[in-house]
């Protein structure tokens, strides 16, 4: 059984990665830059990804600096998720039943740290969060698994005791490197095979999570 619960945030928490899919074009339109050729696989490959990792990613599709273009991607979206953001299906009852059952709960995503703050106050979700881990505090963003050794460390529990809520491919690899528990709960994109090797369970919703961890299933 697990001791301790670590939370991916866009499109694992919150129903976000379908606005950060809407900022591409104003970004570039604002830059005077071109948008990738091929849109869907430029935004597929990037989910999950912060720090150098998201600048390669973006110099490869997009050119000029890419840390102008993530710049200015972060302003739009720091205008449009003030205003709020949509919680997935379940999250409050996962949040609550977590609670009830003494489970410690971290968040570790790729998304700035003022950003993942400000979700997280807008959705009153904050409370049940002891701590926060964002892309740009580790030295390898994921897939690599250094975003969850360290809220593994933060919740004072060995990685193999900690669960890993995920919906990127990522996100996924990041949990299973990281040696925790790894479940996969999709949002734009269903796993492949290479991708299902590699969680121990993918779960529709954030309420069969709860219903699992509640059986002691997890």
């Amino acid at each position: 059984m697990v001791k301790g619960v670590i939370f991916d945030m866009d499109g694992l928490m919150f129903d976000t990665e379908r606005l950060w899919d809407t900022l591409w074009e104003p970004a570039c339109a604002a830059l005077g830059l071109p948008l990738p050729a091929d849109m869907e696989k430029f935004r597929a490959g990037g989910r999950g990804l912060a720090g150098d990792n998201l600048r390669r990613h973006v110099a490869e599709y997009i050119p000029g600096d890419p840390q102008k273009v993530l710049d200015k991607i972060w302003q739009l979206a720091d205008e449009r998720f003030a205003r709020g953001v949509p919680c997935k299906k379940g999250l409050k009852e996962l949040l609550a039943a977590l609670e009830d059952m003494g489970l410690p709960r971290i968040v570790a995503s790729s998304s700035p740290r003022n950003m993942i703050e400000m979700n997280l106050q807008t959705t009153g979700t904050a409370r049940y969060f002891h701590d926060v881990v964002s892309g740009t505090e580790v030295a390898h963003s994921k897939p690599a698994p250094d975003t969850f050794l360290v809220a593994a460390k933060k919740l004072h529990l060995d990685p193999h005791d900690c669960l890993v809520l995920e919906d990127s491919f990522n996100g996924v690899r990041a949990g299973r490197a990281a040696g925790c528990v790894t479940v996969m709960v999709p949002d734009l994109m269903q796993p492949t095979e290479e991708i299902a090797q590699l969680y121990d369970r993918k779960c529709e919703d954030l309420l069969e999570v709860r219903d699992l961890l509640i059986e002691g299933k997890l």
